[in-house]
Protein backbone atom coordinates (compact mmCIF):
# COMPACT_ATOMS: atom_id res chain seq x y z
CA UNK A 1 0.00 0.00 0.00
CA UNK A 2 1.91 3.26 -0.95
CA UNK A 3 0.61 6.07 1.23
CA UNK A 4 -0.37 9.17 -0.41
CA UNK A 5 1.37 11.93 1.39
CA UNK A 6 -1.53 14.50 1.18
CA UNK A 7 -3.85 11.99 2.78
CA UNK A 8 -1.82 11.43 6.27
CA UNK A 9 -3.58 11.92 9.43
CA UNK A 10 -1.71 13.50 12.09
CA UNK A 11 -2.25 13.64 15.92
CA UNK A 12 -1.33 17.28 15.81
CA UNK A 13 -4.33 18.15 13.49
CA UNK A 14 -6.37 16.00 15.29
CA UNK A 15 -6.61 17.80 18.49
CA UNK A 16 -7.38 20.53 16.51
CA UNK A 17 -10.48 19.35 16.09
CA UNK A 18 -13.01 20.18 19.36
CA UNK A 19 -15.50 17.14 19.32
CA UNK A 20 -15.83 13.78 19.38
CA UNK A 21 -17.61 13.57 16.06
CA UNK A 22 -15.02 15.78 13.91
CA UNK A 23 -12.29 13.85 15.37
CA UNK A 24 -13.93 10.63 13.73
CA UNK A 25 -14.43 12.13 11.19
CA UNK A 26 -11.14 12.88 10.01
CA UNK A 27 -10.05 9.38 11.22
CA UNK A 28 -12.75 7.34 9.37
CA UNK A 29 -11.70 5.33 6.37
CA UNK A 30 -15.03 4.85 4.79
CA UNK A 31 -14.96 1.29 4.18
CA UNK A 32 -11.29 0.23 3.31
CA UNK A 33 -11.54 -2.46 5.90
CA UNK A 34 -11.44 -5.78 4.02
CA UNK A 35 -8.49 -4.45 1.39
CA UNK A 36 -5.90 -7.13 2.17
CA UNK A 37 -2.42 -5.63 3.81
CA UNK A 38 -1.31 -8.66 5.42
CA UNK A 39 -3.10 -12.24 3.83
CA UNK A 40 -0.68 -14.91 4.51
CA UNK A 41 1.96 -12.52 5.87
CA UNK A 42 -0.62 -11.86 8.96
CA UNK A 43 2.43 -13.44 11.54
CA UNK A 44 4.10 -10.17 10.89
CA UNK A 45 1.85 -7.75 12.71
CA UNK A 46 0.95 -10.03 15.16
CA UNK A 47 4.60 -10.11 16.10
CA UNK A 48 4.82 -6.30 15.75
CA UNK A 49 2.01 -6.46 18.36
CA UNK A 50 4.16 -8.34 20.83
CA UNK A 51 7.26 -6.35 20.62
CA UNK A 52 8.76 -4.49 23.40
CA UNK A 53 8.83 -1.35 20.87
CA UNK A 54 4.92 -1.36 20.60
CA UNK A 55 3.91 -2.40 23.98
CA UNK A 56 5.86 1.11 25.17
CA UNK A 57 4.67 3.44 22.44
CA UNK A 58 1.66 1.93 23.08
CA UNK A 59 1.46 2.81 26.57
CA UNK A 60 2.98 6.19 26.01
CA UNK A 61 -0.31 6.70 23.41
CA UNK A 62 -2.63 6.07 26.29
CA UNK A 63 -0.84 8.26 28.90
CA UNK A 64 -1.10 11.46 26.33
CA UNK A 65 -4.41 10.44 25.35
CA UNK A 66 -5.62 10.57 28.95
CA UNK A 67 -7.12 7.12 28.59
CA UNK A 68 -9.72 9.09 26.54
CA UNK A 69 -11.22 7.52 22.89
CA UNK A 70 -9.87 9.58 20.14
CA UNK A 71 -8.14 11.91 22.80
CA UNK A 72 -11.41 13.17 23.15
CA UNK A 73 -12.13 14.19 26.85
CA UNK A 74 -15.42 14.01 27.36
CA UNK A 75 -15.09 9.90 26.30
CA UNK A 76 -13.41 8.89 29.24
CA UNK A 77 -12.80 4.87 28.42
CA UNK A 78 -13.31 2.89 31.72
CA UNK A 79 -14.49 -1.05 30.86
CA UNK A 80 -13.76 -1.24 27.57
CA UNK A 81 -10.05 -2.83 26.03
CA UNK A 82 -8.39 0.05 25.23
CA UNK A 83 -6.75 0.06 21.71
CA UNK A 84 -4.06 2.60 20.05
CA UNK A 85 -5.19 2.78 16.78
CA UNK A 86 -2.59 3.42 13.81
CA UNK A 87 -4.30 6.49 12.12
CA UNK A 88 -2.79 5.50 8.61
CA UNK A 89 -3.41 2.02 7.69
CA UNK A 90 0.31 -0.11 8.48
CA UNK A 91 1.34 -2.99 5.43
CA UNK A 92 3.78 -5.51 5.69
CA UNK A 93 6.23 -3.18 4.26
CA UNK A 94 5.68 -0.82 6.88
CA UNK A 95 6.71 -3.57 9.61
CA UNK A 96 9.33 -4.96 7.46
CA UNK A 97 11.01 -1.53 6.54
CA UNK A 98 9.95 -0.44 10.15
CA UNK A 99 8.90 2.89 9.06
CA UNK A 100 8.02 6.05 10.80
CA UNK A 101 4.37 5.13 10.90
CA UNK A 102 4.86 2.07 13.25
CA UNK A 103 5.97 3.62 16.13
CA UNK A 104 5.82 7.26 15.73
CA UNK A 105 3.11 9.29 18.41
CA UNK A 106 2.29 11.30 15.86
CA UNK A 107 0.36 8.68 13.80
CA UNK A 108 -1.31 7.18 16.88
CA UNK A 109 -4.68 7.57 19.07
CA UNK A 110 -6.00 5.75 21.79
CA UNK A 111 -9.67 4.11 20.67
CA UNK A 112 -12.07 1.63 22.10
CA UNK A 113 -12.92 -1.37 20.26
CA UNK A 114 -16.29 -0.11 18.49
CA UNK A 115 -14.74 2.99 17.85
CA UNK A 116 -12.11 1.39 15.92
CA UNK A 117 -14.61 -0.88 13.79
CA UNK A 118 -16.42 2.67 12.73
CA UNK A 119 -13.59 4.10 11.81
CA UNK A 120 -12.51 1.25 9.61
CA UNK A 121 -15.97 0.47 8.21
CA UNK A 122 -16.74 4.50 7.95
CA UNK A 123 -19.66 3.52 9.92
CA UNK A 124 -20.88 6.38 12.45
CA UNK A 125 -23.98 4.25 13.45
CA UNK A 126 -21.58 1.65 14.87
CA UNK A 127 -20.83 4.58 17.67
CA UNK A 128 -24.83 4.69 18.33
CA UNK A 129 -24.28 1.73 20.70
CA UNK A 130 -21.26 3.49 22.71
CA UNK A 131 -22.61 7.45 23.20
CA UNK A 132 -24.11 8.09 26.14
CA UNK A 133 -26.51 6.25 28.25
CA UNK A 134 -28.94 7.63 30.11
CA UNK A 135 -28.95 8.05 33.72
CA UNK A 136 -31.58 7.19 36.18
CA UNK A 137 -31.91 7.75 39.64
CA UNK A 138 -29.90 5.25 41.86
CA UNK A 139 -28.69 3.31 38.74
CA UNK A 140 -25.45 3.13 40.56
CA UNK A 141 -27.00 1.69 43.73
CA UNK A 142 -28.67 -1.45 42.66
CA UNK A 143 -29.98 -2.20 46.65
CA UNK A 144 -31.65 1.04 46.47
CA UNK A 145 -33.48 0.36 43.05
CA UNK A 146 -34.52 -2.97 43.71
CA UNK A 147 -36.02 -1.81 47.64
CA UNK A 148 -37.96 1.62 45.40
CA UNK A 149 -39.33 -1.25 43.43
CA UNK A 150 -40.42 -2.79 46.06
CA UNK A 151 -41.69 -0.07 48.06
CA UNK A 152 -43.36 0.97 44.56
CA UNK A 153 -44.99 -2.60 43.79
Amino acid sequence: MVMNMNNIKTYSELIKLKTFEERFEYLKLDGLVGEETFGFDRYLNQMFYESSEWKRVRNFVITRDNGCDLASFDHEIYDDRILVHHMNPISKEDIINKTDFLLNPEYLITTIKSTHDALHYGDDSILKDNMFIERKPNDTCPWKIRKEEIQNG
